[in-house]
């Protein structure tokens, strides 16, 4: 199957979910702002006229969505409390945003019955080495409602993308993660300094 441009932009965008039916795709478009502010969610529609629409825009970053597996709620990261934090909001709305996370979170991802709903806390946050591993028991009937979150396990793993880098299987018991392999520091066994270095270069490339 040829491969087909599905959005065109000056800015990065970041693809982050597929709809259940596989009719829209979520994605965030990063902004200008270099300190991660101004990143939007948008919705891009698989038929019509597949113009995409903004659904999350605020002043701060808001990105990686998860669609729930009903397709009636978005789960996403937003600093609009000053840090990464989850939060869900009816999909395709209106409604407001409900936040799950109390202590940082991001890379949001609902299990396959959308009883649970899982999160991380990276360690540039909790300002300890490990990344948490974290969920949160969801009813979504009549109305959404979310427990406490709670600790599943922490370790090294690579987050440091954009996009989530982790799944979960259907019924929520196991992780696919990227591990980072422990290094042993390399012992410096000489240090060599050179003076003079520019003079040196100027000797052997002279300049015309």
């Amino acid at each position: 199957m040829p491969r087909e441009r599905l959005t065109t932009s000056e800015r990065n965008q970041v693809p982050a979910s597929w709809s259940p039916d596989g009719q829209a795709l979520a994605f965030y478009e990063l902004g200008q702002d270099p300190t991660g502010g101004g990143s939007d969610i948008w919705i891009l529609p698989l038929g019509g006229n597949r113009q995409p629409r903004p659904i999350v825009q605020t002043p701060f970053f808001d990105g990686g969505a998860d669609f729930s597996p009903d397709a009636q709620w978005l789960a996403y990261v937003s600093t609009v409390s000053g840090r990464n934090e989850v939060y869900v909001q009816p999909y395709p709305g209106p409604g407001s945003r409900q936040q799950i996370s109390t202590d940082g979170g991001m890379s949001p991802v609902w299990r396959r019955d959308g009883r649970e709903l899982f999160y991380i806390v990276s360690a540039q946050q909790a300002g300890v080495a490990p990344m948490k591993v974290m969920a949160v028991a969801v009813t979504m009937r009549p109305v959404l409602r979310a427990g406490v979150a709670k600790r599943l396990f922490e370790g090294r793993y690579m987050t440091n993308s954009p996009a989530r880098q982790y799944d979960v299987t259907a019924d929520g018991q196991r992780f696919l993660m990227v591990q980072e392999k422990e290094r042993s520091p390399i012992a410096v066994t000489q240090m060599v300094v050179v003076l003079n270095w520019f003079e040196e270069l100027k000797r052997r490339v002279p300049a015309k």
